[in-house]
């Protein structure tokens, strides 16, 4: 067992998150408990004085002027998971289950929601002895946040829902029953701050960013290759171009390439009649490069999500006074995150087309120049070679392409399975 991963709500990051999601266990550390109690006071404070504050003594939505009283605030929080808990469509993987649990549980350790410290250490909980609920992948918008698919969550805390447990499909209460755990009675805003914020975009997208960069120097080495093989030249990554234009990470990929070659013994050195390689093999660093910038942004964007307050209503607490003021905001809406994603889906289908085109010109004779036999086949004719594998090389492209018009879907097109 490896040691646990000790969340605060200011300390998660991408990599982080990789881990959990291929099984590193969690911890909560204990300087998070005293702000997540304090919050919690402010909430009940507010319950007993009879204030109004969004979602807490009022309806959701369009409800929100409908007063709720206080001996009805508990039975408002189930409501809101059993309504909310609405998705479709085929469920999270695993990898995208245990991502959503630990992002939700650094969220509220933040201490911003109100939510008492047994719901933080209940997710942590579910984590650690595998209780995965089981999440439709279909029902986030975006722009309210993952309503849907955290309410899928939050019913197996409540001993509600399915979640799978030991391999096997169970209802909530006989999965946390088998873990030896004990589903909790929701409290005055703790349903709300279960299911608004953005923890499924930022736990995929966390994921997301981790395949990209393995993808990317994987097309790296890939792109070298075929360079070896085409018999082609290393001189559109000599550090004098990439130097007059000097985007870092198109200069980091070019130095990456020669470090690759350096010593080749397949390169071509000096050839009048072939002074340049096509753009697949000689643009590899200004694709490759830009490809790098927006998975780098992608990272920034969703290391500062990991730790930030995505619910609503925020709950601020003087620590000298301990006064409370509720604030009602959007910090909920998704729009940091689908902008990093759309634009490296973008990318990175663009990285997936150079590797299709140079795919098709080391198993086609009249690109290649006869450097490489038709299809690679050694009795053309008789065997077909690798004919059909470019074809499917090129459905792929166009598959990835498609599925670029949504960025969770195209995630899963990127790579079945964690890690790339």
């Amino acid at each position: 067992m490896r040691d646990p991963l000790v969340i605060s709500g200011q300390n998660l990051t991408v990599d982080d998150i990789a881990a959990v999601a291929q099984g590193r266990p969690v911890d909560i550390h204990p300087d998070a408990i005293p702000r997540m109690e304090r919050s919690r006071k402010a909430v009940e404070r507010l319950v007993a004085e009879g204030r109004i504050a969004y979602g807490i003594t009022t309806g959701f939505g369009r409800f929100k002027d409908k007063l709720i009283s206080g001996e009805q605030v508990a039975q408002l929080q189930l409501n809101l998971v059993r309504s909310h808990a609405s998705g479709a469509g085929p469920e999270l993987d695993e990898a995208s289950v245990r991502a959503m649990l630990v992002v939700r549980a650094n969220t509220l350790a933040l201490g911003f929601s109100g939510v008492r410290p047994v719901l933080v250490q209940l997710l942590i909980d579910l984590l650690n002895r595998g209780v995965f609920p089981c999440i439709p992948s279909r029902g986030s918008l975006g722009a309210s946040g993952d309503l849907a698919p955290l309410a899928h969550m939050a019913l197996v805390l409540i001993g509600e829902g399915e979640a799978i447990f030991q391999g096997h499909r169970l209802d909530g209460a006989s999965a946390l029953q088998q873990a030896d755990l004990k589903p909790v009675v929701l409290g005055a805003k703790e349903g709300l701050a279960l299911t608004n914020g953005t923890t499924l975009m930022a736990g995929i997208g966390a994921l997301l960013v981790c395949r990209a960069s393995n993808l990317a120097i994987t097309a790296d080495v890939a792109a070298s290759l075929a360079l070896e093989a085409l018999h082609g030249t290393a001189r559109a990554y000599d550090a004098r171009v990439h130097a007059v234009r000097p985007h870092p990470r198109q200069i980091a990929c070019a130095a990456l390439l020669r470090a690759l070659l350096d010593s080749s013994r397949f390169l071509r050195t000096a050839d009048p009649n072939n002074v340049q390689d096509p753009y697949t093999l000689r643009c590899v660093p200004q694709v490759h490069g830009a490809v790098r910038d927006t998975i780098d942004y992608a990272r920034w964007v969703v290391n500062i999500e990991l730790n930030a307050a995505n619910d609503n209503p925020l709950v601020f607490v003087d620590e000298d006074t301990g006064e409370a003021d509720i604030v009602s905001a959007g910090n909920f809406h998704g729009e940091p995150i689908s902008v990093a994603m759309d634009s490296m889906k973008f990318t990175l289908t663009d990285m997936g087309n150079m590797s299709e085109r140079r795919t098709a010109r080391l198993v086609d004779a009249d690109c290649n120049e006869g450097v490489l036999p038709m299809f690679l086949a050694k009795n053309g004719g008789l065997e077909s070679g690798l004919m059909i594998a470019q074809y499917t090389a090129a459905a792929l492209a166009s598959a990835l392409a498609a599925a670029s018009c949504d960025w969770t879907r195209f995630a899963s097109a990127l790579t079945p399975s964690f890690p790339a």
